[in-house]
């Protein structure tokens, strides 16, 4: 991430990021994500199961089951819609 980072782009694909990493570091690293997105720009396309995460920092979101789009809407409706809480989100 960091070698991608140096180059300025203005979009990186992150691809489950998080896996196999500690907590503290993930958090960290979802914390450079955000200060990235804010600060130079870089738009982020982030494919992450832990969704709680990925919707912090995320502006919108999108739901996929078995390679298909199911559902789609700004971080703060889907953190917000029961149906999203009760399968993604542990509630």
């Amino acid at each position: 991430v960091a070698r991608a980072a140096m180059s300025r782009p203005t979009m990186m694909l992150l691809d489950e990021p998080s896996l196999g990493l500690a907590p503290l570091i993930i958090e960290d690293l979802f914390q450079t994500f955000a200060q990235l997105n804010k600060e130079q720009g870089t738009s982020m396309l982030l494919v992450e199961q832990n969704a709680n995460l990925a919707l912090e920092i995320a502006d919108r979101g999108y739901l996929l089951e078995t390679g298909e789009i199911t559902g789609s809407g700004s971080a703060e409706e889907l953190r917000n819609d029961p149906a999203v809480q009760a399968a993604y989100l542990g509630a």
